[in-house]
């Protein structure tokens, strides 16, 4: 069957720009919005999810989770947030924590379920930081506007936190533009914060081995509802051991040289 033409026409588009801007593993990116919106944007974002989802009250749980994050911050490259990160535990039971442009981190309850040990949460916590620092939700939203400039792009910037794409976005670009573009796209993005991720575990003193032992928790905590990976935004457990793996012996190289050693009492 022939693509709708608007679908032809964006797929030109995209297929014919050169990228603006590279991310930390050397990949080509476009992005079209400033720092300073995505800071703004993430900032808001935060606020409406603080007052929409409960906050942890819980003393030990907070200072737990705040140190895991607060060891991480100290080397996330400078340029990435100049100010103070918010970090919030939101007492949830999804297994998930995100980070946003703007300098913000919430972990869900949930994840400390299935992230048995600081190192495990840091794994999630660097992965997640990863997505800031490689600005995945700025070349979401830049490729969101490309795709479909109708479309409220502004939605997106919560799109490298696991949040689906608006429905009318994917309506409107039917399964064939789903599978073709985003998904592939999402995974190449979890691939790349988990690399940014285990590094900057390893260091900052969290023994980066443990983001194998993470995964394979997360398996076994799936029970084997997963989708498909064609149709999955995560790469599938096993891949993302596969490439954590290859990429240890320099994450344990930054470990062993680290001068700083993780010691954040659960």
């Amino acid at each position: 069957m022939k693509a709708p033409a608007y679908i032809t026409a964006a797929l030109l588009v995209i297929s014919g720009l050169t990228a603006c801007a590279t991310s930390p593993t050397g990949r080509n990116q476009l992005l079209l919005f400033s720092s300073s919106q995505l800071d703004q944007m993430g900032s808001q974002a935060f606020d409406s999810m603080k007052s929409e989802t409960p906050v942890s009250e819980q003393p030990a749980r907070n200072e737990y989770v705040q140190c895991v994050a607060e060891t991480l911050l100290p080397f996330v490259p400078q340029g990435v947030y100049g100010g103070n990160w918010e970090i919030v535990v939101f007492d949830d039971e999804q297994v998930n924590a995100f980070a946003l442009p703007g300098g913000k981190i919430g972990v869900y309850t949930g994840l400390l379920n299935v992230a048995k040990n600081q190192h495990q949460l840091a794994a999630v916590v660097g992965h997640e930081i990863g997505h800031v620092i490689a600005q995945h939700g700025n070349e979401r939203m830049s490729q969101s506007t490309l795709i479909d400039t109708g479309s409220q792009v502004v939605n997106q910037i919560l799109a490298a936190n696991e949040v689906p794409y608006n429905q009318a976005i994917m309506t409107g670009l039917g399964l064939g533009m789903q599978v073709g573009v985003q998904l592939p796209f999402s995974r190449a993005h979890e691939s790349e914060a988990d690399l940014i991720g285990l590094q900057l575990m390893a260091m900052a003193g969290f023994d980066p081995r443990q983001s194998v032992d993470l995964w394979q928790n997360m398996e076994a905590a799936s029970d084997g509802n997963r989708p498909p990976e064609l149709l999955s935004t995560h790469p599938a457990p096993q891949s993302r051991i596969k490439k954590l793996q290859a990429n240890m012996p320099a994450a344990m190289t930054d470990y062993n040289a680290s001068n700083s050693k993780a010691n954040c009492q659960r």
